[in-house]
């Protein structure tokens, strides 16, 4: 996903579950899903399977506009819901199936999965949990280190406004985000700490690969990273977003986030410097509360109600979002979704009336299709 001269390009990874119709749980098989979607394929954009065979991965091509994003994105869920339905399956975009045990979920069968169940046992083995990664062209490694470094205080702002996993195992957990508490289990997860340069950061990562902390460099699970193999930032911190909405509005801030840090450091700004105590319990609030409470404030370092703390970030980017043509639609969205809440609010709603988990599927299912 290379950088253009004209803008920033942007590109998504969806992750999907494939949940049976009838029975509204887990497939333990979605490639026939995928390979009447047409997976596999090297172009994009495209679909890939993924770490379990129930979950398939959609990604975009390399987008210059919302537009043809949001186009990509709603292309990519209309072939996957169409490749379901005639399987009598259905596609849920969430960060966790509400319907679901870990230990009837195979494990897909290529080498480097395997390997990683090999080197990680039982944290592999629960890992039954799907995100929505941006990447954002930077094509300078080290500029693109520079950015990471830039964007740390507000990546748990991202991870509220895209929250999708309060349920695990059949049960609520109490979490808006239960997949980031999965996540924030492997030893390179979360926030990373700032680098000097891209150099100190391959050093790091070859360290941990060579201490099996990582099986291998790809399987560093931290909440951004320089893209690989793509010349890109990435953002990993969301979960997996319910409507494309959501989608749409990741990755319309995460590039905002991305242009003001250039513009910042072509000032030569300084770093904002937050303690990592700090983004570690602003980082677990978002994943406790979502939007429902309030939330850590990156600047003052206080707890805020959750919409003005949002509110903070959307200031905080809004010459990225006017350079790149973004602010009306991704403030519009922006409102919407706390209005109606985050995917994981809503799903709460749904598993308080008296069809339970059941209902909860059915939401995800219809606004997954852009059907509600």
């Amino acid at each position: 996903m290379p950088h253009v001269a004209d803008g920033l390009t942007l590109g998504v990874e969806e992750e999907f579950f494939v949940v049976d119709a009838l029975t509204r749980e887990l497939v333990t098989d979605a490639t026939p899903v995928l390979v009447s979607a047409g997976g596999r394929g090297d172009g994009y954009p495209s679909y890939a399977d993924e770490f379990r065979p129930s979950m398939i991965e959609g990604r975009t091509s390399p987008c210059r506009s919302l537009d043809q994003l949001r186009s990509e994105l709603c292309e990519l869920r209309r072939g996957l819901v169409e490749a379901a339905e005639g399987a009598g399956q259905r596609i849920v975009a969430a960060g966790s199936p509400p319907l679901a045990d870990w230990r009837t979920q195979p494990v897909n069968h290529q080498p480097r999965f395997q390997k990683v169940v090999e080197i990680y046992a039982r944290l592999a083995a629960e890992h039954v949990i799907c995100g929505c990664h941006v990447h954002v062209g930077v094509d300078d490694r080290d500029l693109a280190v520079q950015v990471m470094n830039r964007v740390r205080p507000w990546l748990p702002v991202l991870l509220a406004l895209s929250a999708s996993s309060p349920f695990w195992m059949g049960e609520a957990t109490g979490y808006a985000s239960y997949r980031s508490v999965i996540m924030s289990r492997w030893p390179v997860s979360g926030i990373p700490a700032p680098f000097a340069s891209f150099a100190e950061y391959a050093r790091v990562m070859e360290s941990l690969v060579a201490t099996e902390a990582a099986a291998d460099k790809r399987q560093v699970f931290e909440d951004v990273r320089p893209g690989i193999p793509h010349q890109t930032v990435e953002f990993r911190i969301g979960d997996s977003c319910t409507r494309v909405d959501e989608s749409i509005v990741l990755a319309g801030l995460c590039r905002a986030l991305v242009q003001v840090s250039l513009d910042e450091i072509a000032d030569d700004a300084p770093c904002p410097e937050v303690r990592p105590e700090l983004l570690r319990a602003a980082r677990w609030r978002a994943s406790r509360f979502s939007l429902d409470e309030r939330l850590l404030d990156p600047v003052e370092g206080t707890l805020l109600p959750a919409a003005a703390v949002v509110g903070r970030l959307v200031a905080h980017v809004r010459s990225g979002l006017e350079q790149a043509g973004d602010w009306e639609e991704v403030t519009t969205l922006v409102a919407e979704i706390l209005d109606i809440g985050s995917s994981a609010q809503r799903q709460q709603r749904a598993f308080a009336g008296h069809e339970g988990l059941a209902a909860v599927v059915d939401l995800l299912v219809a606004e997954t299709a852009g059907l509600r």
